[in-house]
């Protein structure tokens, strides 16, 4: 059992969920807040970017091994991860960027390819079991 696609996306993830972390505890740090968020946009920022990797990143890593497991197309599978992977990576960076407005545009794009790709590979694998 190859779990390469799989493999190489959870260990970009994980890096990427480390990274947020550690600017999540940078910033409670410098707003000594062990707890809540305060009013600190900085703060709020980076534990929306990191809290939001940690709720979309398993799911997506589920779907990818069961089709990986299940011997889909590993070409479209890694095109699929390496998506999710940028996507993730552009709403961290749409999240640091203050507006006002609508979200800022990396933000926008991040959700939507992050769903696309969840909505794709949940089809995809629903299309096999069938």
């Amino acid at each position: 059992m190859d779990l390469t696609i799989t493999g190489f996306t959870a260990a970009a993830l994980a890096i990427l969920l480390a990274l947020l972390a550690l600017d999540t505890i940078r910033h409670r740090f410098r707003t000594r807040l062990s707890f809540g968020l305060g009013e600190d946009a900085g703060l709020t920022s980076a534990s929306r970017a990191h809290g939001n990797l940690a709720e979309n990143a398993p799911i997506t890593l589920i779907l990818i091994g069961l089709l990986e497991v299940g011997g889909a197309d590993r070409q479209i599978l890694t095109y699929a991860a390496g998506t999710f992977v940028a996507a993730r990576v552009l709403h961290a960076i749409g999240l640091y960027t203050p507006s006002k407005g609508p979200p800022p545009l990396p933000r926008a794009i991040g959700v939507i390819a992050t769903l696309v790709v969840q909505l794709g590979l949940a089809g995809w694998l629903v299309s096999r079991l069938v």
